[in-house]
């Protein structure tokens, strides 16, 4: 039996589930909120659309991995500070058009172009935070 990751098991989980609900009475298995269903299903769809944008060809996390591999190349940077946070949103929209450009995808939330746009308005914020600061 393989071993599976994370992503592997939630997707499992959520597989085995769903087919449960499907294939049992709700009464029996839902005892929560009757919209939990809903909304699992609400996000299952949405991260299928957005993994699209951001991952590789072979590795549906493959965003995380990279934009952790640059974080590691600024090991005295403290990442936990406005405008650390704001850098890692930048590189992460970064991350999602050059995935884009390099798999020739148009993207299926955002494009190449709305990812620009935002890695400007996180870099302006960047500067406005160290402005504030006095720097």
């Amino acid at each position: 039996m393989a071993i599976l990751g994370v992503y592997d098991w939630s997707v499992y989980l959520c597989s085995c589930f769903v087919l449960v609900y499907t294939t049992t009475q709700k009464e029996e298995i839902m005892k929560g909120h009757p919209m939990f269903l809903e909304l699992t299903k609400e996000e299952l769809k949405l991260h299928e659309e957005k993994n699209q944008d951001y991952r590789s060809d072979t590795d549906p996390l493959a965003n995380f991995h990279r934009v952790a591999a640059w974080m590691r190349l600024y090991p005295n940077m403290n990442w936990a500070t406005p405008e650390g946070v704001a850098i890692i949103y930048a590189m992460k929209q970064q991350d999602a058009a050059l995935s884009l450009m390099e798999r020739g995808y148009e993207g299926g939330v955002e494009n190449v172009d709305t990812r620009a746009r935002d890695v400007h308005v996180y870099w302006k914020i960047v500067r406005i935070l160290r402005r504030i600061r006095g720097k």
